[in-house]
């Protein structure tokens, strides 16, 4: 079980502008999309709302690990890596269902449970 540093967590509640979430398909191509629709449930658990997934939905039911990428006001850039699980009901769906925007569909919620952190090339978790 990981628990996001401190300096991430500050971060990520400061964040500019959309993340980037990455999958990879099963011959280990990436895919790369822009997430708006995403929050961080708890010190490990980021959640993105599956609205519009394709490929990325495919990745995911494939197996894939996935990152989310995001930058700070500062110009600050910070990834967590980790595997994904992809919920259509339950408690992290239905917390989803309460914060995207009703004019996108919410198919599933896309958990990233974060194995990983890093700021640049320096590992912080």
């Amino acid at each position: 079980m990981s628990i996001m540093p401190e300096e991430v967590s500050k971060a990520w509640d400061e964040r500019e502008g959309p993340a980037i979430f990455t999958t990879v398909d099963e011959n280990a191509v990436p895919n790369a999309i822009y997430a708006t629709c995403v929050k961080k449930f708890d010190e490990e658990t980021i959640v993105i709302a599956d609205n519009y997934f394709d490929k990325t939905r495919k990745n995911i039911l494939a197996g894939s690990k996935g990152s989310i990428l995001f930058i700070t006001a500062e110009g600050k850039a910070f990834q967590m890596k980790g595997t994904i699980e992809r919920h259509k009901d339950g408690a992290l769906f239905e917390d989803m269902k309460k914060w995207n925007p009703k004019e996108h569909p919410g198919h599933a919620a896309a958990i990233l449970k974060v194995e990983e952190v890093y700021s640049g090339a320096e590992k912080l978790l």
